[in-house]
């Protein structure tokens, strides 16, 4: 009965991570060993505070879950301690937090991930987290829609002055 019980408990979590891989905007797969509790505290928090949920979960029921959410390509990053990034909003932000969190601690390693339903590799998820942020992007964006309306607008502010300086 207590196998049982171990068992369904099991599927039950896979069926988690599988909803949690095919859910997500971006999924990143790193190395924490050689982190201590208070590095890893502190790299818990920024994600959490990003929106980013982070988990250590064992590779087997990870594997398991990858079969299920036909990401079988990601199994072979699957080896020794995991633990994984999973962001549902945006796809930038577990990359650049544990990209700048390596960056720092030479301790956690990268290994790669998932984004937008498919298997990355560690070099594209560095330079996914070199893009600037949601809202840097959208500034730029901004910027780039408002150039055309400030053209206009000191145009016709220079030919109004024109005129009265002719008058």
């Amino acid at each position: 009965m207590a196998n049982a019980n171990i068992i369904q408990e099991k599927q039950q979590a896979v069926e988690v991570i599988t909803a949690k891989l095919r859910e997500s905007s971006s999924t990143v797969v790193a190395d924490y060993r050689g982190l201590n509790v208070a590095q890893v505290t502190e790299l818990r928090k920024q994600l959490r505070e990003a929106g980013v949920e982070f988990q250590v979960l064992k590779n087997s029921l990870v594997r398991r879950a990858t079969e299920a959410a036909e990401l079988t390509d990601l199994n072979e990053i699957l080896v020794g301690p995991t633990a994984i990034a999973f962001s549902g909003d945006d796809a930038i932000a577990p990359a650049k937090i544990l990209n700048d969190f390596a960056k720092k601690n030479d301790a956690l390693k990268l290994k790669g991930g998932v984004v937008e339903g498919k298997v990355v590799s560690q070099d594209q998820i560095k330079a996914l987290a070199e893009l600037p942020s949601r809202e840097g992007l959208l500034s730029m964006l901004l910027s780039v829609l408002q150039a055309p309306v400030r053209n206009f607008a000191l145009a016709v502010k220079a030919v109004g002055e024109q005129k009265e300086a002719q008058a």
